[in-house]
This record gives structure tokens, sequence and C-alpha cells, in this order.
């Protein structure tokens, strides 16, 4: 092949590549980011929770309610176990990845277990799933109904409101199951400490 035929060659590739690199790198981009700040702009911006304008939280990603030490702040309910990193990180998603007969994840739950019989003052037996293990992505803000309700005596007191009005609010904020029978019904932790810091005891 010739010098001149190979440059010709070369100056098409480079071509398409600066052709698709802003067709698709950006043009593409704009028109997809376009779509989403116009259609679902809340979802395309993070879900974003805010209180008296500033954002407090997302409702796709999980936090932590405890101490400095780690400990569960009693005055809120508590989120799911989280894997991904120090707890709840965006940028370290990611479950255990222990198996069933890890001797680790074993400790973990037991470790847990007995840290919510001391902080519910409940039999190790009414301590559902999610109380006790972390999500696949380890951001996961719901727990089920059934951890919600078991937290409600607790907060109730911690807070000095009377324990049917803070169960009623968790029953406000219980969502179904997909299409009616796929999973559990679930509560978003966030959405439900916003409304219980709103009110008053």
């Amino acid at each position: 092949m010739s010098t001149r035929t190979a440059a010709r060659q070369y100056w098409v590739a480079v071509r398409a590549m600066l052709i698709l690199t802003v067709v698709l790198g950006v043009g593409y981009t704009a028109v997809i980011t376009g779509i989403g700040q116009a259609a679902l702009p809340a979802q395309a911006n993070g879900s974003l929770v805010e209180v008296d304008g500033e954002a407090v939280g997302s409702r796709l990603i999980g936090q932590s309610y405890s101490d400095e030490g780690g400990a569960a702040l009693p005055e809120w309910f508590q989120s799911r176990p989280s894997a991904a990193g120090d707890g709840y990180d965006g940028g370290a998603s990611s479950g255990s990845n222990y198996g069933p007969e890890s001797e680790e994840l074993l400790e973990l739950i037991e470790e847990r277990e007995t840290a919510i019989v001391e902080l519910e003052g409940v039999d190790r037996r009414e301590i559902p799933a999610d109380a006790l293990t972390a999500s696949a992505s380890g951001l996961d803000p719901h727990i089920s109904s059934a951890y919600a309700l078991l937290q409600v005596d607790r907060v109730a007191e911690a807070r000095g409101l009377a324990e049917a009005r803070v169960r009623a609010l968790v029953e406000e904020h219980t969502r179904g199951r997909a299409l009616g029978y796929l999973g559990e019904e679930t509560v978003n932790v966030l959405e439900l400490n916003i409304a219980l810091a709103e009110l008053k005891g």
C-alpha cells in the first residue's frame, strides 16, 4: 500500500472518529439529558428530598441514623444495615458477598440481632430478616413494614409521643407490594423520619 493510500485511510478513520464523538458523545448525551430534565426532572437530579429548601437526602439512597460511635439514635427509625463502604457510600455500593454459611456473616447477624434486642426490647424471633442483613447494593432506602412497626414503641417513648400516633405515621408511609403481590410492604426511612420530625410531642 502506498503512503498516499495509507494517509487517505487514516484521514477517513480520524474524520469518522471525530464525527461519531460529536454525534454520540455530545449530541446523544445532550438529547437524553434534555429529555430527562423535561420529562422526569426529580429522578434525573437524584430524587433529592428537601426540607425548608435544603436537600437532606435522596429517596433512592439510605442513610445512617446513629451517633459518631455508631450507636443507634433512639429518636429515629433505623435503616437497614449497609455493607457499602462505611455505610451507604454511593461510591462503594455493593453487598458483603458473604455466602449463607460464612462465619463472618453469621457473626455480623448475631451482633446485629443482639443490638436490636437491647435497643427495642423484643424477642429475637420477632426481628425481620431485613433488620439483620444488608441489601445487595448496600444503599437500600427502604425497610420492611414489619421492621418499621418493631421500632414504633422505642421511637414513641424517645420522642414523648403516643404509640398509636407513631404507628399511624408508619402505616401512612407504608407502600404496598409491587403489582400487588411482588416483594414485601416497605417504608422509605428518610421520608418517615422527616414526617416524624414534624410531629409535636
